[in-house]
């Protein structure tokens, strides 16, 4: 099994990639959906904060690799030769998935601050409601992590500043390159 791993910042378009490979017949294993399941389980609403404190409080009960374990059966059960994971938070994780995968490869996406936030400010989803300085706390939790490490391991990177066809035509180029799809 060939598994692609995304980090980046936030909205620096992770789901933007995941959107791209689900268009390529790759399935994609969301990190943070086993965040929002727990989220959803303790009854509370789907707020940064709520999300910030669940995986923090995962990582603090069973390591900084917890998100990572809980999704390798998630990629697994997919079945298929090539899997994109989204989310990836820290450098812990990317040691796991290195371990378990032997054929896995992690794809850093660089977006300035003000790009990121201009993204959040438009796109709409729950968690996304963040002033600049709630960006900025973010941020720092995410790096607090091993965001900022894991991103340093990345095998390629790909910088998102320019418009959605740009960056869209070159992760696809990527993802078929690095999955053997045809374009």
């Amino acid at each position: 099994m060939k598994v692609i791993g995304i980090v980046g910042m936030p909205a620096s378009g992770k789901g933007e990639a995941s959107r791209i490979a689900r268009d390529l017949g790759i399935p994609v294993v969301v990190m943070g959906d086993a965040i929002r399941e727990r989220v959803k389980e303790a009854g509370l609403p789907p707020t940064d904060a709520n999300f910030g404190a669940i995986a923090g409080k995962l990582r603090v009960d069973l390591g900084m690799d917890a998100i990572a374990r809980i999704t390798i059966p998630r990629i697994e059960a997919t079945g298929a030769p090539v899997v994109l994971v989204d989310g990836i938070r820290g450098d812990y994780e990317v040691t796991v998935f290195k371990k378990h995968f032997a054929d896995f490869t992690l794809v850093g996406i660089d977006s300035s601050f003000a790009t990121r936030y201009q993204r959040l400010a438009s796109r709409g989803r729950s968690d996304d409601s963040l002033t600049p300085e709630e960006l900025r706390i973010r941020d720092r939790r995410e790096l607090g992590w091993g965001l900022g490490r894991a991103l340093e391991q990345a095998d390629c990177r790909v910088t998102n500043e320019a418009s959605l066809e740009e960056f869209a035509a070159e992760i696809r180029a990527l993802l078929c390159r690095l999955g053997g799809i045809e374009e």
